[in-house]
């Protein structure tokens, strides 16, 4: 026990690998002239505070607002939960003199422009406070998953921040520049939290941490903490059993849905919104709501409040939700999802989820995923231009199916795709497709798309088109673009470039692209732009972006039962 407390004390003294100028720094205190000692204590914690900012890209902000809401505090954890903090404030800073703009704003984009970012900045808000939590129960013996934690919500809160302000791009005025404006320091102080973090992290894995103590990762079970007995039983069983007729699947298990949805009647209730509304407040257990086959023509929204959701459908071309929301006809992107999840621990097996829209109404979100820890197994997404928004957080895919034309997997999740199939339609006349269009905009975000053993494929009417078409595996949205295609089919439709640029040379040597083990007519690399962000790698390098590490998965996918693979 005594090496551990030396470990955890010897590893806060190296935060930032720069925190020995704090160590030595000792206060000695001078009864004679508390003026002296006074200014000793300051000195000491302007020095602590210079330590901490100096690994952050906005040192000026760091050392301004720390200076300001620290007093004499020298410990470094003190003070980087003193930086969350200020992040806090400053973002709740923006939702209050947000709604002064909002009210003298007339434009009706930019008033729901507004709108979003309030729940935006409440999101960002919230995992700024889960940051602060997680900060602060120290675990050494789950080192790897406490900074996931961290670095998670830390990404999703800048993510946030973000994509309020990406909803201001097409507004008239300069409601644009007044939001940036508001988010510059809340963004910032997210940016400088990540920094200190991954110096953190840096400076923790210098030390021989294992020499100190052993790795739990798992309850005695093998499940992870936050898995209660109810779900332990429905994610142990290989299969699930449905007692109604003819079961999309030959599930054995057994599991009594809490909710059956029927559009026939034969259920418990006709939408699956009547039956998300049956979900317990603060829910901790599997909510099961099976969905008999048919076509659902609603919008559905599981909120956060809707915890642990388990969807059951009978197969994606049976159990299928519809919408048709979209750009060209008003709708914002971020607003246009059919089915949009925000509540934590969300599982989907055999349902399709569709935006109907067609190429002509440009971007037609399918669905979009804010969950942390959501898993959707044997699904498909169907759409044309940004199809799957895979907006924020970790996320598993397994054995889906996802098809359109134009970034039709786009977003800034940390997002691993296994055993999937990447379908490419036929776009608008002189349209390219993309296939990707990753949003990691700080290159300390832990985000990411990951395609591992997946095919990447035309569609029936692409593969027959008498004109050509330029496909793509991605393009940088953001300037840190990150994903990574791993022993996969890569079918000659693909460009021999492989990535196509976004908008000039943005993004192109900031942006990470890699390709490992694939397969395929379009699979070589020979002819692949050499941007500086497409990167070689090997086996070792391609391991950080395995499940097991990458998503931590091993923690929530591996005991569910699901196939799985852990590495690459």
């Amino acid at each position: 026990m005594g090496n551990k407390k030396l470990a955890v004390g010897i590893s806060m003294l190296m935060l930032s690998g720069m925190l020995i100028g704090v160590y030595v720094v000792y206060h000695k205190k001078n009864t004679s002239s508390p003026s002296l000692e006074d200014s000793n204590q300051k000195s000491a914690s302007s020095k602590a505070v210079e330590a901490i900012c100096k690994p952050t890209d906005y040192k000026e902000t760091c050392q301004t607002t720390l200076s300001n809401a620290a007093g004499n505090i020298t410990n470094p954890k003190d003070l980087i939960r003193i930086a969350f903090n200020v992040a806090i404030q400053q973002v709740g800073d923006a939702l209050n003199n947000m709604t002064v703009l909002k009210d003298a704003e007339a434009d009706p984009r930019t008033k729901i422009a507004y709108e979003n970012c309030h729940q935006l900045l409440q999101d960002s808000e919230e995992d700024l406070r889960h940051t602060v939590h997680r900060f602060d129960t120290f675990d050494l013996e789950n080192l790897d998953d406490y900074l996931a934690d961290i670095k998670t919500w830390l990404s999703g809160a800048l993510t946030f921040q973000g994509t309020c302000l990406d909803g201001f791009e097409n507004t008239t005025g300069d409601a644009s520049e007044k939001m940036k404006q508001l988010l510059k320091v809340s963004g910032e102080l997210t940016r400088n939290g990540l920094a200190m973090v991954d110096e953190f992290s840096k400076s923790l894995t210098t030390l021989d941490i294992n020499s100190f103590t052993g790795r739990k990762l798992l309850a005695s079970d093998g499940m992870p903490a936050w898995v209660d007995a109810g779900k332990r039983r429905l994610l142990h069983a290989s299969n699930i059993s449905i007692s109604f007729p003819t079961p999309a699947y030959n599930l054995t298990g057994t599991l009594t849905p809490n909710v059956v949805v029927a559009k026939d009647g034969s259920g418990d209730c006709k939408t699956i919104t009547e039956a998300l509304a049956k979900v317990p407040k603060k829910n901790k257990k599997p909510f099961v709501i099976f969905i008999k086959a048919g076509v659902y023509n609603e919008y559905v929204m599981v909120t956060k409040k809707m915890s642990n959701v388990v969807l059951l459908g009978e197969g994606p071309n049976m159990t299928r939700i519809t919408g048709n929301k979209n750009v060209v006809d008003g709708t914002p992107t971020f607003n246009s999802a059919t089915f949009t999840v925000q509540a934590n621990h969300f599982f989907a097996r055999g349902i399709g989820f569709e935006n109907s829209a067609g190429a002509a109404k440009h971007q037609a979100v399918a669905v979009r995923v804010t969950s942390d820890m959501a898993m959707f197994y044997q699904c498909n997404f169907d759409g044309y231009q940004d199809t799957l928004y895979a907006h924020a957080h970790r996320q598993f895919y397994r054995e889906c199916q996802i098809s359109g034309t134009i970034d039709f997997i786009f977003g800034d999740a940390s997002a691993v795709f296994q055993n999937c199939t990447m379908i490419v339609r036929k776009p608008l006349e002189n349209q390219a497709c993309m296939v990707t269009a990753q949003g990691r905009d700080e290159r300390r975000e832990n985000t990411g798309l990951v395609l591992q053993h997946c095919n990447i494929i035309p569609s029936p009417e692409l593969k027959a088109s008498i004109e050509p078409v330029m496909v793509y595996l991605g393009r940088p949205w953001k300037l840190f673009s990150r994903t990574i295609i791993l022993n996969s089919n890569i079918d000659g439709i693909v460009a021999p470039q492989g990535w196509a640029p976004w908008a000039g040379s943005f993004g192109l040597e900031t942006s990470f692209y890699a390709e490992l083990g694939n397969t395929g007519a379009g699979a070589s690399t020979s002819k692949r732009v050499t941007w500086g962000g497409i990167k070689k790698i090997n086996a070792l390098e391609a391991s950080d972006f395995c499940a097991s590490n990458f998503i931590r998965g091993n923690l929530w996918v591996k005991p569910t039962g699901l196939p799985y693979d852990s590495n690459i």
